[in-house]
């Protein structure tokens, strides 16, 4: 089943919206609040998740009066400022808390803004709760698409990631079948049109500053090596129930276009705007509905500069080649890609390995994963930690 068959404009949401934001505290978390409080006549926040950053929880459930607070890690479980909740909040701690959030009856949406492989439990829990999942945890699909995917109903999974939900509304109204390609679009990052020489004494924050889009620290860095558009890939692939080499990266420098359907009989439709996440992450709570704007500018198109298209560089930027591999070949082999690619992707932010390492680990792991066919969450598990520990093993070789 595909997303866009899976999306059929479903009746009117009865309002407020009762919404719980997964990983409150970080990049889409903070700009899904920004939206709440925009349209806090049509937004309830009934619970919130964070891993460890308490101080920014109690903020946020103060401001809006929620209901339900989960924290991740249990070494905050004692965190002083938990103290000012309101007494009558619900407050849980561990990770199987977020899963259980994620499926209360006053949840009526649950935006899925954690980040990695973490994230798949409560994705999971929120489809088989019937929940809409307004999702931007994009390494869930990627991971376990196989197993996410069949429990998606009319208009409950909406992507949040800008090219996805490009694609989402370039399809309304159409017939899948009729799709030729999907153009998805990529900024090239900050270290676009460079070499492998140059590459190789890139710093984590040269690749942290990324040139139109602001994100997380994780995301960011795999932008820098368009692991990230690989990973997207693979997400396309599961989401619209297209092969790999249908889904085409286009090097897309201003962020103008976020992506672009193409059409059996040469149409293409795109979607156009200025690059801010609260946009996507408002049409996923709103769909199929169009509220007010979120953002306080508009592109003035008669004076904006020209649109330019160019080819990745998959030679150089290596790891959307493995990704687009590991998508080809399915079953476990984006699990543990993935895997590699998280721990690969901290060391680096971190100092332990170059650029260039990220690269290197994850191909490694990835010729010596066992693939197999995607049966269970457990499974996952399994095959996630697996690749995480041979990743650390060839991360410890490469930074002697």
């Amino acid at each position: 089943m595909s997303i866009f068959e899976a999306s059929a404009p479903v009746s009117e949401r009865e309002e407020p919206i009762r919404v719980a934001i997964l990983g409150c505290s970080g990049s889409i978390g903070m700009q899904t609040l920004d939206v709440c409080r925009k349209h806090s006549d049509k937004i309830k926040v009934t619970a919130l998740s964070v891993n460890s950053s308490t101080d920014k929880l109690v903020a946020a459930a103060r401001e809006f009066c929620v209901e339900h607070v989960v924290v991740a890690d249990p070494d905050h479980a004692h965190d002083a400022v938990l103290e000012v909740l309101d007494p009558h909040c619900d407050v849980r701690f561990g990770a199987r808390a977020i899963s259980d959030i994620a499926m209360l009856p006053d949840v009526d949406v649950v935006v899925n803004a954690l980040v990695g492989f973490a994230g798949i439990g409560a994705g999971y829990s929120a489809l088989r709760a019937d929940k809409i999942l307004a999702y931007a945890n994009k390494e869930s699909i990627v991971v376990g698409g196989d197993l996410l995917m069949p429990l998606t109903r009319p208009g409950r999974l909406i992507p949040v990631d800008s090219e996805h939900s490009a694609i989402f509304q370039c399809l309304t109204g159409e017939h899948l079948e009729d799709v030729y390609r999907i153009w998805l679009t990529c900024s090239g990052g900050p270290f676009f049109g460079l070499s492998r020489h140059a590459l190789k004494n890139v710093t984590a924050d040269d690749a942290l500053a990324h040139p139109t889009w602001n994100m997380g620290d994780k995301i960011s860095i795999d932008s820098a090596t368009l692991m990230n558009k690989g990973l997207e890939v693979i997400e396309a692939h599961h989401l619209f129930s297209l092969p790999i080499d249908s889904v085409r990266v286009l090097i897309q420098r201003q962020s103008r276009i976020h992506s672009m359907v193409e059409f059996n009989d040469g149409v293409v439709k795109a979607q156009l705007g200025i690059s801010d996440m609260r946009i996507p992450i408002q049409y996923a709570l709103s769909y199929p509905e169009r509220w007010k704007t979120p953002v306080h500018r508009r592109i003035n198109w008669c004076s904006e500069s020209p649109v330019t298209f160019g080819e990745p560089d998959e030679d150089t930027f290596g790891c959307l080649a493995l990704a687009k591999m590991a998508g080809r070949a399915g079953g476990t082999l984006p699990c543990a890609l993935n895997a590699a690619n998280e721990v690969a992707n901290r060391a680096f932010r971190e100092g332990v390995c170059g650029f260039l390492d990220i690269e290197r680990i994850v191909g490694r792991v990835m010729d010596a994963t066992n693939i197999e066919r995607v049966e269970t969450l457990q499974q996952l598990s399994e095959v996630d930690a697996r690749a995480r520990e041979l990743a650390t093993t060839i991360l410890s070789e490469v930074a002697r």
